[in-house]
């Protein structure tokens, strides 16, 4: 379903989303001659990709800006779905730092929470994130988000190991 927020809308992916999540699918160099058409089909496969699943829910983040008008965002996403355990993961990508600061990764959090916990009824969602990005962290922590543990050099930033933490929140919560 639609989720609406205030500042944004999570729409189910689909192909008119396509161009606005390029971002999150191509390396800005391949936004530009030749390379554009490979990035729009690699973001295509994506949509298509989610749309076919029935274990997930893929949203487009549609931020809702009186001046500017409705633009995608981002994407939200609910994967991994454990039946038996009512549990599933959650992960979120803007697409770049000209949306971040603008509550939109808040918003999107608790409305995917609050889907999670409430029409879809799970028992558990939880998440991974760099350690290195603590504006992050702190949106899954408003959120209710608790630190469940810490791997160890996961992922390479600048030449330098970075930790990769595990959160989690329950219905009980």
């Amino acid at each position: 379903p639609t989720l609406v927020g205030d500042a944004v809308l999570l729409e189910p992916m689909a192909a008119e989303h396509i161009d606005g999540l390029l971002a999150l699918h191509a390396e800005p160099d391949e936004l530009i001659g030749p390379l554009a058409t490979l990035a729009r089909e690699r973001a295509r496969r994506a949509v298509v990709v989610a749309a076919s699943r029935a274990d997930r829910a893929d949203w487009a983040i549609v931020a809702q800006d009186p001046g500017d008008g409705p633009r995608v965002v981002g994407e939200a996403v609910l994967f991994h779905l454990d039946e038996v355990h009512g549990s599933m993961e959650f992960r979120i990508a803007l697409i770049g730092p000209e949306v971040f600061g603008r509550g939109y990764g808040s918003e999107t959090t608790r409305l995917v929470r609050d889907f999670a916990f409430g029409p879809l009824g799970l028992h558990r969602v939880s998440l991974h994130v760099s350690a290195a990005n603590p504006g992050a962290i702190r949106v899954y922590e408003k959120a209710g988000f608790v630190l469940e543990g810490r791997r160890r050099e996961v992922t390479r930033d600048a030449g330098r190991w970075v930790d990769e933490l595990d959160m989690g929140l329950l219905a009980a919560d």
